[in-house]
């Protein structure tokens, strides 16, 4: 009888340390983390990546233009991404005095070297290169429906900041298309 009133007795305080005990506060990280869902509204995560041409782009230092980020698999997304990427690259809605568009890739610079040599069109585009992906998880979009390698790889995705660095805008693409023409027509809203 008298195990059974200690047992009764440590369960009891294990069950009070848990309905009342102090929650675990949250990592720096996973306090920081935003869900992909919410980001309209929200100050652009500031991050610094290199180029495959060898150059180092930080968002930050874009304020005063709309910037557009296109997250997507990279390398491996042929031709869908690469087609992409070629066309933002190419259009001057998206390079010129008021707006700056970089597609972020998990890849490292080899392998776009070598790309941008099997298609030229791609060096009109500014790559940046998110291996580790790092960026690409501080803007959740790495478990998004437009992500055929979830977790891991972003899909074909999305974010459109204003002037101030202020996100306005984020799509993800399942379908994988050119929308050129829908994305200058939201970044004419901001």
């Amino acid at each position: 009888m008298k195990f059974w009133l200690v047992l009764l007795g440590i369960i009891l305080l294990l069950v009070g340390v848990a309905v009342f005990g102090e929650k675990p506060k949250p990592s720096p990280n996973e306090a920081q983390r935003v869900s992909f869902a919410n980001l309209k509204g929200k100050p652009a995560p500031d991050f610094s990546l290199p180029s495959y041409d060898g150059k180092t782009y930080k968002l930050s230092q874009f304020r005063g233009k709309k910037v557009m980020l296109f997250f997507n698999e990279g390398i491996m997304c042929y031709p869908a991404c690469w087609n992409q990427v070629a066309a933002l690259g190419q259009d001057p809605r998206f390079n010129n005095d008021g707006v700056a568009a970089f597609s972020i890739v998990p890849d490292e610079r080899r392998e776009w070297v070598q790309a941008v040599r099997k298609m030229p069109e791609l060096a009109q585009a500014t790559i940046l290169l998110d291996f580790g992906t790092a960026v690409s998880a501080k803007y959740d979009t790495l478990n998004l429906d437009s992500s055929m390698h979830r977790g891991s790889k972003p899909g074909h995705t999305y974010v459109l900041v204003d002037a101030k660095g202020i996100i306005r805008y984020t799509k993800d693409d399942a379908g994988m298309g050119i929308h050129d023409d829908e994305l200058a027509q939201e970044l004419s809203k901001i």
